[in-house]
């Protein structure tokens, strides 16, 4: 949840966080655009540790999913000025990478756990026009290659090399960007993508006004020219796919977050935050399959 839309929520989870201390690698078959994705139920997101992302792990065997919020992140990461966690994702070999974003600044930072355990950061240094936000990180299905995005109305999305797998990168040396994926559709506020296989991507959109699409919070699909390498741009084809469910016992503003897509069950993941005082009570993870 970037800066513009995320105040709101980040304000009052904060309030919530000082309130609660005083008391395989195979790639999925390729979906079309005529694939449906059904709802298949839910279950509470809860708007202290599950309110930003998600994503599932595979190493180890029988890892639980893994979730971000505003109560996830160590107090000697906010300290510091990250104080904003986005959508997480995992390699198929076991590295979990959390993407971190600041109040201000020229850098952006990217939080990797290690399969033993080990943690380390990763500082992205801002390039010229590029957006200080940083609400997701989606790494492709060879583990080399790291795509994130802006927040706003943007035609690109962003290619690194995957901090900590990748072996061009090292937490003492700057993480550069490597590659652009240039869109044939604009997106709006996208709050977090993964891939279904090595060139297609699904995104979870919290675009408030629906004119990009005839509606508002879109789940997109994004089809890959080629599978990103880091050595030249791509391009990505956009479609709408649905809107995700907006349901809850208050009215007002829904916030569309995180996304995770687990290739071992076929499942898809959408996290939707709740409008004002049913953030607490009726958050949601949605749960999808494809048809």
């Amino acid at each position: 949840m970037p800066l513009r839309a995320g105040q709101r929520c980040h304000a009052l989870l904060a309030a919530l966080v000082t309130l609660t201390a005083t008391a395989l690698l195979a790639a999925a078959p390729p979906a079309s655009a005529a694939d449906t994705w059904t709802e298949s139920g839910s279950d509470r997101a809860n708007p202290l540790t599950e309110s930003q992302g998600l994503t599932s792990v595979e190493v180890p065997a029988g890892a639980a999913n893994r979730y971000t919020g505003i109560g996830t992140i160590p107090i000697g990461v906010s300290s510091r000025g990250w104080n904003h966690v986005g959508d997480p994702d995992a390699s198929y070999d076991g590295h979990y990478i959390e993407p971190y974003q600041a109040d201000s600044g020229t850098a952006k930072m990217f939080r990797v756990q290690a399969p033993d355990g080990t943690w380390s950061e990763y500082v992205h240094t801002l390039s010229s026009g590029e957006a200080l936000n940083n609400s997701w990180a989606a790494i492709s299905p060879d583990g080399q290659w790291m795509l994130s995005g802006e927040w706003g109305t943007m035609t690109r999305l962003l290619v690194f090399p995957t901090p900590g797998v990748n072996g061009s990168t090292s937490p003492s040396a700057n993480l550069p960007q490597a590659a652009t994926v240039t869109l044939d559709h604009a997106v709006r506020d996208v709050q977090g993508c993964d891939f279904l296989s090595a060139t297609q991507l699904l995104c979870s959109s919290d675009d408030p006004a629906g004119t990009l699409f005839g509606y508002t919070k879109p789940l997109l699909q994004i089809d890959l020219s080629a599978a990103p390498t880091g050595s030249a741009n791509v391009t990505g084809h956009v479609t709408a796919l649905r809107q995700l469910p907006l349901r809850s016992s208050c009215s007002g503003e829904f916030e569309a977050e995180g996304i995770d897509y687990d290739r071992r069950t076929g499942t898809l993941r959408v996290i939707v935050v709740s409008p004002g005082f049913c953030v607490l009570t009726d958050s949601k993870t949605y749960r999808f399959t494809r048809s």
